[in-house]
């Protein structure tokens, strides 16, 4: 296909996997830790670097257009998540770093197997696809740790602001094993997994895109006001603070404690901007343009008390669960599975960023055998990720595909797309051989 495209054979190929987030949903751009492993499904880009300065980007599947640009002029419009600006945050990250303005063109052909809108992070996989390959072409070389940051980075262009999570499982991934990705600095520490059960993830085939919704940076900017009420609220210098981690590092105080502040310091009911004004002492003049993003600026209420008491109790159970990883006890399996039923709770009820077919798959999911089952990613549908005994695993497909996807005819969907067992993969690599 990359013959019949541009009638040339690549010089290289570039892959970056998905991921699934087992546990610590939605706090990464709060500051904590979490828990994800990179699946086997990937992004793959074959790569011709080309003596002019064009750009051109091709998909093996139909539904997303060729494109073409000029390798020096690159424009990401936010208003509009096409397939192609995700490469370009990658390629604009890179050309930003070196501070490069005379770039090589290319021909590039990407095809990938991660499930769109699922919450798998096939976006994320296509940036880092995308600086890694930049990276190649340019004869450049950065650590694994300075890629995720820049990539991470990058991504804000089209209007996300993640946490940077995906990018860093992206690179940092090894076969065999999850990691808890640590951030400010960032690192990654191996958890092994229990041997006795697999995870199993499960296509709600409710799509959800990131970057066209408000609901992503709305929480974004609740957990930055609730950070901001709280650190008042304890006399910490409020303005200089943007995440709920600082809070507690500033207190120096541990997750449960920061729980009952939550309780002491804000309301259950919904902070209108008039009330965060009064409570930090600012004009709502300076709350638009000092604190809200400009696309947070119309929102008229913000559930503060709710988002905080999600990130704090889901950063704990991130912990929990590394540390029963760690000790490996008898009924591990159990336990494991309970802390992820407590995650979907949290983001149901507290960070309400889920959706009733993704808690109708929960329920069928542990119905049929799973321990604990969660949504993953960033909710609002995308996938559920289950922790299931392995001699359980064939009953638990079957019953799972035919209570969910052939009763609600949503079996149109690839099968091994849907519903699949996964076991963690490597991460993002450069090989010539395809």
């Amino acid at each position: 296909m990359f013959n019949s495209k541009f009638g040339s054979i690549p010089k290289f190929y570039v892959r970056a996997p998905g991921r699934v987030n087992i546990i610590g949903e939605h706090i990464d751009y709060c500051g904590y830790s979490v828990l994800p492993m990179a699946v086997e499904q990937d992004m793959l880009i074959a790569v011709e670097p080309v003596k002019t300065h064009i750009l051109q980007l091709a998909n093996t599947n139909p539904l997303y257009p060729d494109f073409t640009t000029s390798a020096n002029n690159i424009q990401i419009d936010k208003t509009k998540p096409l397939w192609h600006n995700y490469f370009l945050c990658g390629f604009k990250g890179i050309q930003e770093h070196f501070g490069l303005s005379d770039l090589t063109g290319m021909n590039c052909l990407v095809d990938g197997n991660i499930p769109p809108s699922s919450g798998l992070s096939s976006s994320s996989a296509l940036v880092c696809c995308a600086g890694l390959l930049t990276l190649t072409v340019l004869g450049m070389s950065l650590s694994k740790v300075e890629l995720a940051e820049i990539c991470a980075k990058s991504e804000r262009y089209i209007g996300t602001e993640g946490g940077g999570m995906d990018q860093s499982i992206s690179f940092l991934a090894e076969e065999g094993t999850a990691k808890l990705i640590e951030f400010s600095p960032l690192r990654a520490t191996d958890v092994k997994l229990p041997s006795g059960a697999v995870f199993v993830i499960a296509n709600s085939c409710v799509e959800m895109n990131k970057a066209a919704t408000s609901h992503f940076n709305i929480r974004v900017m609740e957990c930055r006001l609730a950070a901001k009420l709280l650190a008042k609220h304890k006399s910490l210098p409020w303005k200089e603070v943007l995440r709920l981690e600082e809070v507690q590092a500033k207190l120096g105080i541990s997750l449960e404690e920061m729980l009952l502040i939550t309780e002491d310091a804000l309301h259950p009911e919904p902070y209108s901007p008039e009330e965060i004004c009064k409570c930090l002492g600012i004009s709502l003049q300076e709350l638009k343009t000092q604190i809200l993003s400009p696309n947070t600026q119309d929102v008229l209420t913000f559930k503060l008390y709710q988002r905080a008491k999600h990130v704090y109790s889901e950063a704990a159970r991130v912990l929990q669960f590394k540390k029963i990883c760690e000790e490996t006890p008898d009924n591990m399996v159990q336990l494991l599975g309970e802390l992820m039923n407590q995650s979907h709770m949290s983001c149901r009820d507290m960070y309400e960023c889920s959706c009733p077919e993704l808690d109708q798959l929960v329920d069928i999911c542990r119905k049929f055998g799973a321990q604990g089952s969660r949504l993953t990613g960033a909710g609002w549908g995308g996938c559920t990720v289950s922790i299931v005994p392995a001699d359980k695993l064939s009953s638990f497909l079957a019953n799972v595909h035919e209570a969910y996807y052939q009763r609600s005819n949503r079996s149109l969907a690839p099968e091994k797309e849907s519903l699949f067992a996964t076991k963690p993969g490597g991460g993002a690599l450069v090989f010539l051989e395809a």
